[in-house]
């Protein structure tokens, strides 16, 4: 999978994100190019291809990253589109694997962290993946 290139799949991320976990990249980047990356070529798909489209990203469960915190995010995230969009979530993403360990708090800054535990929404806190209001708004 080129890097570089739109991801049209869940497990063109998670591919990305498995090459970034083995040259051990740090977690807020891999947040950054995996997960944002993945929620704008979703919106992308959505907006240019419509819903039906937008949800086919998320029909088949992605490979292992190699890190459980970014195999949570990118179940979260699925979770919270499909909530958000009116889709129904693949069954995938609730698998009870699919769980942070350590938990996740994607902000470095620890004086964030209380606001993130109390902003992150559902779908992100039960897997123990931690973000605050402005981690999934885009411009």
């Amino acid at each position: 999978m080129d890097p570089l290139s739109a991801f049209r799949t869940v497990d063109d991320a998670a591919a990305v994100a498995a090459g970034m976990v083995a040259a051990e990249s740090r977690l807020q980047d891999i947040w950054r190019h995996t997960v944002v990356q993945l929620l704008d070529d979703y919106t992308s798909e959505l907006r240019h291809q419509g819903l039906d489209a937008a949800q086919a990203m998320w029909t088949d469960r992605p490979r292992p990253s190699g890190d459980r915190r970014v195999d949570a995010a990118l179940a979260a995230l699925g979770e919270y589109l499909a909530r958000r969009d009116g889709w129904h979530a693949p069954p995938w993403v609730r698998d009870p694997a699919l769980e942070a360990v350590p938990w996740w708090f994607v902000t470095a800054l620890k004086g964030l962290h209380p606001r993130a535990l109390v902003e992150s929404p559902l779908s992100f806190r039960k897997r123990g993946v931690f973000i605050t209001s402005g981690a999934l708004q885009r411009a």
